[in-house]
């Protein structure tokens, strides 16, 4: 079993910036990847970013790629995603997730329907 628990949303100006944490705990995340993915009350849930935790490598959503960054520190076990230059339009809730992942040549996962564990979520408001 893995817990995952988001924190660091709030509301921030557009052209502002936050960092999310995701503190994972519970079983080894060696051969997991872990996932960000944002929703909006009406739309459903979007993928955002994923990172191997073996080997780093990563994976973004043309819509977020350039502002929003995703990063790990094994010794914390914990998932970062800080966003920059943020937009109204990154208004939603957001999500931290696990998946299986082989590493290696895979792609990364990046449709929810791979991600098995999934934190609470936590609230990000970019004001205009």
């Amino acid at each position: 079993q893995v817990q995952l628990v988001e924190s660091g949303g709030g509301l921030v100006q557009a052209g502002g910036s936050l960092r999310l944490s995701c503190a994972v705990s519970g079983r080894t995340l060696s051969s997991c990847a872990m996932g960000w993915f944002r929703q909006v009350p009406g739309k459903d849930r979007e993928f955002v970013a994923t990172i191997s935790w073996s080997n780093g490598n990563t994976y973004y959503a043309d819509s977020v790629k350039g502002r929003l960054t995703i990063s790990k520190d094994n010794a914390k076990n914990t998932v970062y995603l800080q966003m920059n230059s943020l937009k109204p339009e990154d208004t939603a809730v957001y999500y931290c997730a696990a998946a299986r992942y082989v590493g290696g040549s895979y792609p990364l996962p990046w449709s929810q329907s791979d991600y098995y564990y999934w934190g609470q979520g936590t609230q990000v408001t970019v004001s205009s």
